[in-house]
């Protein structure tokens, strides 16, 4: 297949995209044909990727643990681009870590799992009914090998990471024969600026579990999801891939 056109007339919307894991994805689908919205917490001016100019109409500012303007963006993108095929989940906080679960404040337990679960939550509840109305979709959530093993001093980023899992899990089930994928990817360390400004003993401590002894990379992350919600992958739902370097838990 050339993959210049693999997602050809397909609309995919990316959580965090101006930055990370999200951004790379961006890229990618751009790439390979895809339009693109992207639902960030913040916004700014996102320079051309693949030889397509990106409008800032596109760009949209979505706190995603608020359902209001999750589903409000839900339909701008609807109204402006006609269709939703792919969802990417990529926005998510790692919270203070290198602590101890009874020195975890409440707050900062809850930020985080509000992010990471609510915003995974409803994203994919305000994208399926357009998805199920389409007969096809695909929907990738950004998880972690936090949430299959449980990092010491990352209570709230390994919970909400197992919770992700779970809900892709449940997903996969209650809409297996609808056209409809729901999976999950579980990275291990990725070099991504929310990775930069973790502890250095932190990331030490993760890349020493990683058989091949180094961080995962943008490419390769980006390369794994765009297959994930390609229409190749079309026998795989609710299953949660590793990109681990070897390290796979369960």
């Amino acid at each position: 297949m050339n993959t210049a056109s693999r997602f050809a007339n397909q609309t995919a919307i990316v959580t965090g995209g101006l930055s990370g894991i999200g951004l790379a994805v961006v890229r990618r689908l751009r790439r390979e044909g895809a339009t693109v919205a992207i639902f960030d917490f913040e916004t700014k001016p996102l320079a051309a990727a693949g030889g397509k100019p990106l409008v800032d109409e596109l760009v949209l500012k979505v706190d995603v643990t608020n359902e209001a303007q999750v589903q409000e963006a839900v339909a701008t993108v609807l109204a402006k681009l006609g269709r939703i095929d792919i969802l990417v989940n990529s926005a998510g906080v790692t919270g203070k870590t290198n602590v101890k679960s009874h020195e975890v404040s409440l707050a900062d337990f809850d930020f985080v799992l509000r992010t990471n679960v609510y915003g995974t939550f409803l994203t994919s509840k305000h994208v399926l009914p357009t998805m199920l109305a389409q007969g096809y979709g695909r929907i990738l959530n950004l998880a972690s090998m936090a949430g299959k093993e449980g990092n010491a001093g990352m209570a709230a980023y390994s919970s909400s990471k197992a919770a992700v899992i779970a809900l892709t899990k449940v997903q996969g089930k209650e809409y297996a024969e609808t056209g409809v994928t729901i999976n999950a990817l579980a990275p291990a360390v990725i070099q991504t600026p929310m990775v930069d400004a973790m502890p250095p003993a932190q990331v030490k401590a993760n890349t020493d579990k990683i058989p091949m002894k180094r961080c995962g990379t943008l490419d390769e992350v980006a390369a794994m999801i765009t297959f994930i919600v390609s229409p190749e992958a079309s026998f795989t739902t609710g299953f949660t891939f590793d990109l681990s370097g070897g390290r796979a838990v369960y």
